[in-house]
Order: C-alpha cells, then structure tokens, then sequence
C-alpha cells in the first residue's frame, strides 16, 4: 500500500492545501499494482471530493499530535508502507516518505509567522527533509534555495509545478472597476503596501481584499483602513464567490514579498483577468511576461503598476492575452504524472 497523509482535509483551503487537493482527486487508485490509501484525523471529510484508491480515518487526537503521535502509529501496524506528505512537516522520524515543501520563508523570514510555528518548522523541517526518501517543492527557485540552505543533494529534489483548478475559468462577466487581490492576511503578502500605494493613486476604482488571518502567521493591524469606503475586506469567501470576484475584477494584484510558487494570479489568468506581480523570488519564473511587474519593497514602485494599468485598457487587454498563453505551461495532469512517477521510483 500506499499511504497518503490527508490531514490537509481538516484545514482551510488556501495554496498549499489547494495544490494537495488537486492532485489527490488525480492520483490513479493503484500505482505500481500497489494500493493507494488516504488517512486523516478522525474529522477528516473525504465526501464528494472524488478521491481514487481506499479512504479512512484514525485515531482521536487531531492536528500536530495525530500526525506526530498516531499517524506514525498507523503506519507500523500497516508494515511501514511509503507515506505521500503534501502540506505540513510530516512524521518528523518517518523515514519511508516523501514529503512537499513548498518555500522556506519560515527560515529567511522568522518574524512573518507566530512564534510556536517558526520554532515548529526551523527545528524540525531540516530533520523530516534530511530522513525523506524525496522531496517535493513547486518552483525551482524553491529547488535552488532547499539546495544552498540544507546540503541537499538536488537529486533527491523533483520540481512539481501547481495549475489552477477546473473550475476557475473566464465566464465573460462586465469587469467592474475594482483591483482585487487575494491572499492570507500575514505579513509577507504585503497587504500594508498594497493599500499605501492604492491611497495614493487618486482613482474611482475600489481595492477588494481577499482572505483572513491565521494563527501561523504573525498579525497585522489593517483597523485603520478598514474604515476607507474605497477599500472592502470580504474575509474568507467561498470557492465560487472567488471565481466571481476575479471574473469581476478589471485588475489582480499579487504585490508578495516572497512566493514559493504563488497561485492566485494563475487563477486570475485563468478568470481574463490582467495582473501585476511581484519581480522576487519565484514569481517571475512563473509568470515570466504574463505580467506587470512591480517592487514589492518600493511603495513607489507598486502604485506606478496599478495606476499604468487602471489607465491604460490596452495594456489590460494585451495581458489578459498573456496571462492565457501563460496558463498552457501549466496542467495538473502533468503534475500529476510526475507526482507517480517519484512515487515509483521511492517504492
């Protein structure tokens, strides 16, 4: 057998769990004559999700201690079968997996995340990652950095790209004078800047913010600006509530000061809509001339993107063009054949 970790069902849907979710509903229910099986915490809901392969739950604790404490449990009594680690650190002394890191911000940028997360991550993420039979992450700047910060042996690392979900197409709706942007509320999305630049632009659009905060990330006080009439925080919203919202949208602005990957503007694109993106870290190999790109450093920077923009209908439309072509570099299907083959070759 082989044991997916699907405690990521417990949690709320945000990249990483999204990247999990998506290839999960396309993994094969064998691979390599060998049965696939989903385990999560006994509150895991795998209904209507599709799933292939054999799905149960274990145990009764949740969160970190079920997977520290009884997922590892499960797994001796099962013989030690070969655990898919998708979102989180894993079994930190299991040593039959393959686990997914998806950026290591937690260790460049400690000050972003609670205190109880980064001591969690910076202590024992080396650990998992050295005693992992493969590694996962979702940009090769992400490839490049695990290399120079932990001596790994790049081949043990695969570079698996995410795609935005099916459901996140064009529905040729009016586009409405508003910039969007979507993300966690924490430190490193940038959000502060974001609203300086758009305060200072002088515009009858509006800025909609995406999302919420969590315990993970360190807080940031936005009360201020919450009382602004051009800017709305909707909180956390459904799936097809965002679908709408980016299909609305005349521009998506993803200002991050670091991205491992960084999906919500491929799910713009995939919406027709135009978007500006940070010039760091990951996003400029994912995005490559799709985009406007701007310095999330630079205030400055970030306004001259959205007011080019706002102005100018043309280059709006010349980059909802681009952001379609860009979509074709990406599929879940071949995410996904990747996925089964590292999997092969760890059995």
């Amino acid at each position: 057998m082989i044991v997916i970790n699907a405690r990521f069902l417990t949690q709320s849907i945000t990249g990483v769990q999204r990247f999990a979710l998506e290839v999960c509903k396309r993994l094969p229910a064998q691979i390599d004559g060998m049965d696939l099986v989903f385990v999560g915490p006994k509150t895991t809901e795998f209904d209507n999700l599709g799933f292939n392969g054999m799905k149960t739950t274990w145990g009764i604790l949740q969160g970190n201690l079920w997977e520290q404490l009884e997922l590892p449990v499960y797994l001796k009594i099962k013989g030690n079968p070969l655990l898919v680690n998708l979102v989180g650190i894993g079994p930190i002394f299991y040593k039959n997996k393959i686990i997914a890191l998806y950026d290591l911000a937690f260790k460049h940028h400690p000050e972003w995340f609670s205190i109880s997360f980064r001591t969690a991550y910076n202590y024992f993420m080396p650990i998992s990652i050295k005693n992992s039979k493969a590694i996962i992450t979702d940009s090769n700047y992400v490839k490049n950095d695990i290399i120079s910060s932990y001596n790994i042996d790049q081949e043990k690392i695969e570079v698996i790209y995410a795609a935005p979900a099916e459901m996140f197409q064009d529905l040729g709706l009016q586009r409405e004078k508003f910039v969007l942007t979507v993300s966690s509320i924490d430190p490193r999305k940038n959000l502060k800047a974001i609203i300086r630049a758009f305060k200072n632009i002088g515009t009858d659009y509006k800025l909609v913010i995406v999302g919420k905060s969590h315990p993970s990330f360190s807080k940031i006080d936005l009360n201020d600006e919450k009382n602004d009439n051009q800017i709305k925080f909707t909180g956390y919203i459904s799936d097809n509530e965002l679908i709408e919202l980016y299909n609305r949208a005349d521009i998506f602005i993803y200002a991050s000061l670091f991205e491992g990957f960084g999906i919500p503007p491929l799910e713009a694109q995939a919406c027709g809509c135009s978007c500006i993106v940070s010039n760091s870290t990951s996003l400029p190999e994912v995005y490559q001339d799709s985009v406007q790109y701007c310095d999330p450093t630079d205030v400055g920077s970030i306004k001259v993107a959205i007011s080019e923009l706002i102005g100018n209908p043309e280059k709006r439309e010349d980059l909802r063009r681009k952001g379609l072509i860009n979509l074709e570099r990406f599929s879940w299907k071949n995410s996904v054949d990747k996925l089964n083959e590292l999997i092969k070759e760890s059995l």
